[in-house]
């Protein structure tokens, strides 16, 4: 319930405070007097927006304050949920500075417009002649009918398996398009694999084969250099082995002389021995080696089939390349794994498609259930509105495909006359059975749900007479449930407030402002015999204020 709104340097507001009553709360004044103004103050902070022309002195800060009694509202989750001091006489408040800027407060907490918003809806529904063309939109329907019919769980849990289902697709129709690029590539991948595959790589085969290839075309040439090297240890002129065993003879000739003979014997001895393997390593190196133009051929071959690859594949090593290969060969399983997970994807959504389907059913039939109660509902307080013959139907489609709100689209179907079938309301209904229509659906939810505190702007529009007087009591019982406040024009509807506020204008210094004060019992005559027969105020408008009072 909001208990007070206060508003300075607003638009054509100075300073203005008003605390405002439970039950009806009536709000009349003349036409510009401000009446706008001061709900387009209280959207401030409902998380609309504004900017610099908000502002009365431009120097100055623009505040709107409201001080809300929630604890019958069930919010404390919210509260906690967004990190805010809940308290069940909660504060709001919004402040744009002169230089542009906007800060939005819950008890004395700053937050951000979303979280205003959202928590200001659940706390007033302000409900204006624009709103009426709501009744024509199918999502404000739709809306109505789950209020209505309690389907909030069941839509909550739908909704959720929903979000489910298009991840599912989502993700199928993802694997599908790699599945499919990956297929389309595949006979690419095939054949690049297969040519490295069957190249059979071996990671240090290229070093083996260029050091097998500088023997091979060098081989008469390190043959003639190994015999040369066998000549010059044993060569008949001139043999370094054969000259070692005559130095060790001499030195064993003078080993009873000089005591470091033996060591040089020694040594001489080393030396041979090391010589021989020298000579015969020689020996088996000259007989491996041979030309071998065919050898040749086989390895140049090979050696230019691994160039070629590396080449190609822009890469300067088997080793490269054979990760290459391993890559080709990664992409073609990946089109059979691709496959298996498709298939898995598949059943995954099947199974999905099949707990949505039933679960959109119980949705629907639970919407359906509550049909009846809407129009019996509708038709009866339109009756009192003085729409004695008016048809109001609920028109159901199941739709073929899932939506977010379930299966099932809603039409209202509206007609104030008994000789004509009900059509689309915004076909066929007038301003005033629009406003009628509204106040009756206002009145269908109140039983449904806790409503917030409801602010009717002109809601009787386009009404007059003995409807507007059965719209007050229908207004006037709303009010048992839920706080209004009803902004009208109309003398028979205002007196039904248990309180009356009047807006107004004056000038002080030259300049304009509005406010707003609650009326007394004898102001609050004099206010209603105005709306009656205007300024000129007369023992009969008084008396007809009175006996409107009076009920």
């Amino acid at each position: 319930m909001l208990i007070k709104l206060t508003i300075s340097n607003y638009a054509l507001i100075n300073e203005l405070s008003v605390e405002f009553s439970k039950g009806l709360n009536t709000v009349t004044g003349e036409t510009g007097a401000g009446k706008s103004i001061i709900l387009g103050a209280l959207g401030l902070i409902l998380g609309n927006r504004a900017d610099l022309s908000v502002l009365k002195e431009k120097s100055k800060k623009c505040i709107v304050e409201g001080i809300f009694e929630i604890g019958n509202y069930n919010t404390e989750a919210y509260f906690i949920e967004n990190d805010l001091d809940y308290e069940s006489m909660t504060i709001f408040r919004r402040e744009i500075t002169p230089a542009g800027k906007s800060r939005a407060f819950i008890n004395d907490t700053p937050v951000n417009l979303k979280i205003m918003r959202d928590l200001g809806l659940k706390l007033i529904d302000i409900h204006s002649q624009h709103q009426n063309l709501e009744l024509s939109n199918q999502k404000f329907q739709l809306n109505l009918v789950d209020t209505v019919s309690g389907s909030q769980r069941v839509l909550n849990e739908y909704q959720k398996l929903y979000a489910e289902y298009l991840f599912l697709q989502k993700s199928f129709a993802e694997l599908k398009q790699k599945s499919e690029k990956a297929k389309a590539d595949l006979d690419y991948f095939q054949f690049q694999f297969n040519q490295l595959e069957e190249a059979k790589l071996e990671g240090n085969e290229q070093l083996e084969l260029e050091s097998e290839l500088e023997k091979l075309t060098h081989a008469e040439e390190i043959k003639s250099a190994l015999l040369e090297i066998q000549q010059l240890m044993e060569n008949d002129h001139f043999s370094v082995i054969q000259n070692l065993k005559e130095s060790q003879k001499v030195i064993n000739k003078i080993e009873n002389f000089i005591s470091d003979a033996a060591s040089i014997e020694k040594r001489l001895q080393s030396s041979l021995f090391e010589l021989r393997d020298i000579l015969d390593e020689t020996e088996m190196l000259a007989e491996k080696v041979e030309y071998n133009p065919e050898r040749i051929e086989q390895v140049n071959n090979r050696l230019n089939l691994l160039y070629g690859l590396e080449q190609k594949h822009r890469v300067s090593s088997v080793k490269e390349l054979i990760d290459i290969r391993n890559y080709f060969d990664e992409k073609i399983n990946a089109v059979v794994a691709y496959d298996n997970e498709i298939k898995s994807v598949e059943l995954e959504l099947q199974k999905h498609y099949k707990i949505l389907e039933s679960k959109s059913g119980k949705l629907s039939a639970i919407r359906i259930k509550s049909f009846s109660k809407i129009e019996k509902s509708v038709v009866s307080d339109l009756k009192q509105l003085g729409m004695p013959k008016s048809k109001f139907t609920v028109e159901h489609q199941i739709l073929p495909d899932f939506g977010a709100n379930g299966q099932d689209t809603i039409s209202f179907l509206f007609n104030a006359n008994s000789d004509t079938d009900p059509a689309e309301i915004s076909k066929i209904a007038s301003g005033g059975e629009m406003s009628r229509l509204m106040l009756a659906i206002k009145n269908l939810l109140r039983s449904s749900k806790a409503l917030p505190t409801v602010i009717f702007d002109e809601i009787d529009s386009g009404v007059s007479g003995e409807i507007a007087l059965k719209m007050g009591s229908i207004i006037k019982s709303f009010s048992s449930t839920t706080q209004i406040i009803n902004i009208t024009h109309l003398p028979q509807i205002a007196a039904r407030g248990d309180a009356h506020f009047q807006v107004y204008k004056f000038e002080k210094g030259g300049k304009t402002f509005t406010s707003i004060r609650k009326l007394s019992d004898n102001e609050r005559v004099e206010e209603l015999a105005k709306m009656v027969g205007g300024d000129n105020i007369t023992e009969n408008t008084l008396k007809t204020a009175q006996e409107l009072l009076n009920g």
